[in-house]
């Protein structure tokens, strides 16, 4: 019998990129994402009761966030790794047994260092690190044609859950109590994780064709007209410096609004409107580098977080807050996306995944950084006001890197194209 003739729609491994099942899939992966990154943000909610609990001062109590950001920077590298080597499907059943364990044994802790480190290690490292740079790897894998808003919608799920999460927490902690809570918490996210990762077993399609990038490959061998890894240790310190910045605000917002006087279910709230906020301005920088590209995109998401944050200065007052808090996530929620597009655009299609996992890692240690130097600023000082201003210089130094990158991108176009 003769073998039946190919279809260019056939796929060797079952469903292909743009299918039906590359959908399903953005949706489940947009799900675990919300869940699995509980961890990033109920930590702001908890920060107040905790540090009055334990008796220490705001810049230990960020400790735990802390150690949280730098495992979920680390973890985002060791767990690709994994995902590349055994698929998605194994790391993300050990998440969620992690981040169940990691939330019950910080509801039995009586001290910050145990809380802490049930939230750098189980929580950060080995749980919620599977749920972000590792899901947007495989989403990428599964869309050609639509491959940006795929990316897109699923980093939108790491705001996603910093809207429900809060406020959902700031609730129960009030009725119940935040060991109560954070027991009830990790039961949930380690059935809902384990569940919906039976739904990820399967194995991306291989990529069939490659990107098209909008610059030659002479030119990918000197992005910027810098020596690679001098194009990269800048982006770092550039994703290092933003993300510093733009953990004042979201690490402290609630104790800040407790500070006020407002109270933090207040606090919570003006977090939850930031994200969600977040999530829109996420889908729009998405579509907006499509049209001027990521490194204008970049610089474009760090004037205005700089401007957010200025705003914060002058307006302390319960409605001006909210709107600033709205504002800051319009501002600020396609700032960490710019710089994979910046890589994807500049560097050697064989050197991206490496770079933009290092780039990617700096900003989570960037949000670590910025979360701890916060609180030690207003132990120092007894004023927010301050660590507002911290945050601002931190900005002003990522906006100077990338102006000074897209300057240097714009002249080596000039000089290839001088018509």
């Amino acid at each position: 019998m003769m073998d039946r003739m190919p279809h260019p729609t056939d796929k060797a491994a079952g469903p292909g990129q743009d299918s039906l099942h590359a959908w399903f899939r953005l949706l489940i992966s947009l799900m675990l994402m919300t869940i699995g990154n509980a961890g990033m943000w109920v930590i702001p909610v908890v920060l107040p009761v905790v540090q009055a609990e334990f008796l220490i001062g705001r810049a230990d109590a960020s400790l735990p966030y802390t150690l949280m950001m730098v495992g979920f920077g680390l973890g985002g590298v060791l767990m690709g790794r994994l995902s590349d080597r055994f698929g998605l499907f194994r790391p993300l059943l050990g998440a969620s047994l992690a981040i169940g364990a990691g939330f019950v044994l910080a509801a039995q802790t009586h001290t910050i260092l145990g809380f802490a480190l049930a939230h750098g290690v189980l929580i950060g490292l080995v749980g919620c690190a599977v749920t972000f740079a590792p899901l947007m790897a495989d989403t990428a894998l599964w869309f050609d044609r639509r491959r940006g808003i795929a990316v897109a919608v699923c980093a939108s799920g790491n705001y996603l859950a910093g809207a429900v999460w809060p406020p959902v927490m700031e609730h129960f902690i009030a009725t119940q109590g935040w060991r109560n809570t954070y027991t009830a918490v990790g039961i949930f996210c380690s059935v809902g994780m384990a569940a919906l990762a039976l739904l990820m077993r399967r194995r991306a399609p291989a990529q069939t064709a490659a990107s098209t990038l909008s610059v030659q490959a002479d030119d990918r061998d000197m992005p910027f007209g810098l020596r690679p890894n001098t194009a990269t240790a800048l982006l770092c310190v550039a994703g290092l410096s933003c993300c510093v910045a733009m953990a004042m605000p979201q690490v402290h917002i609630v104790a800040y609004c407790t500070d006020l006087g407002f109270g933090a279910a207040r606090g919570a709230q003006m977090l939850s409107i930031m994200l969600a906020c977040g999530i829109v301005s996420r889908l729009v920088s998405g579509a907006l580098s499509d049209r001027i590209g990521g490194m204008r995109t970049l610089v474009l998401g760090s004037a205005l977080q700089c401007t957010a944050l200025l705003l914060f200065l002058p307006f302390d007052g319960l409605v001006p807050l909210y709107i600033v808090s709205a504002m800051f996530g319009l501002f600020q929620g396609g700032i960490v996306p710019s710089y994979a597009l910046v890589v994807r655009e500049n560097f050697s299609t064989q050197q991206i995944g490496v770079r933009v996992g290092t780039v990617i890692m700096f900003t989570m240690l960037g949000m670590a950084l910025g979360g701890w130097m916060s609180g030690k600023v207003f132990d120092l000082t007894g004023s927010y006001h301050a660590a507002f201003l911290n945050g601002v210089a931190w900005n002003l130094l990522n906006l100077l890197i990338a102006v000074t990158l897209l300057m240097r991108l714009r002249r080596k176009k000039l000089e290839s194209d001088p018509n």
